[in-house]
């Protein structure tokens, strides 16, 4: 089982390699979607800025996104699930939009960062959330939550006062807004599954 981490060159990804690598995954960590893909699976990871992620991406890759991952599955996490959009209130950067939708700020009523652990309300099944209890706790660092166009992409929220879009799920494309990597048990049962969806 062949992975990548595509990184953007703006955070420490070293925390979810070694879960990867923990549930047998081998790793290869990439910083352009040129040449061929030869991987069972995608993750773009949750640390750094929209503008200069989406950059890194369009700017170092002569091919586009969408064309190098065609059905490869891809877990998008926190930033990585945002690009999956139209754009968002971070930046001025178009998104990928792989999915209709776009993110927006959480409510300044809020304390922001919304940093720490929130339960799950799933909403509905999906191979990513197999074994995990409804009211599962995960953990989460962000500042902006997806508005998807069709509410019908929403696996499980998050009620931080209110809901927040926590999974999306589109054909091989799966988001978290938390982070599974430093979610404890729950987080490595999710990323066994992304795995395990990989293997298909």
């Amino acid at each position: 089982m062949q992975v990548a981490i595509f990184d953007y060159g703006a955070g420490n990804i070293f925390s979810l390699k070694v879960a990867l690598e923990k549930l047998g995954a081998q790793v290869d960590v990439i910083t352009s979607f040129d040449g061929k893909n030869n991987y069972s699976g995608i993750l773009l990871p949750g640390v750094g800025n929209f503008d200069p992620a989406i950059r890194s991406i369009r700017e170092y890759s002569r091919t586009k996104f969408e064309d190098y991952a065609k059905d490869t599955p891809v877990l998008g996490i926190c930033l990585g699930m945002e690009m999956f959009f139209e754009k968002s209130e971070e930046g001025k950067e178009s998104g990928l939009a792989v999915m209709e939708g776009e993110v927006v700020m959480l409510p300044d009523k809020f304390k922001i960062p919304h940093m720490g652990w929130n339960s799950l309300k799933i909403k509905k099944q999906n191979p990513l959330l197999d074994g995990v209890p409804d009211m599962s706790w995960v953990y989460f660092v962000h500042s902006y939550r997806v508005k998807p166009k069709d509410d019908d992409i929403i696996v499980a929220d998050a009620d931080y006062g209110i809901e927040v879009p926590a999974v999306v799920s589109k054909k091989n494309l799966f988001g978290t807004q938390f982070h599974p990597e430093k979610s404890g048990k729950v987080g490595s049962t999710m990323i066994e599954n992304f795995l395990r969806v990989c293997k298909k």
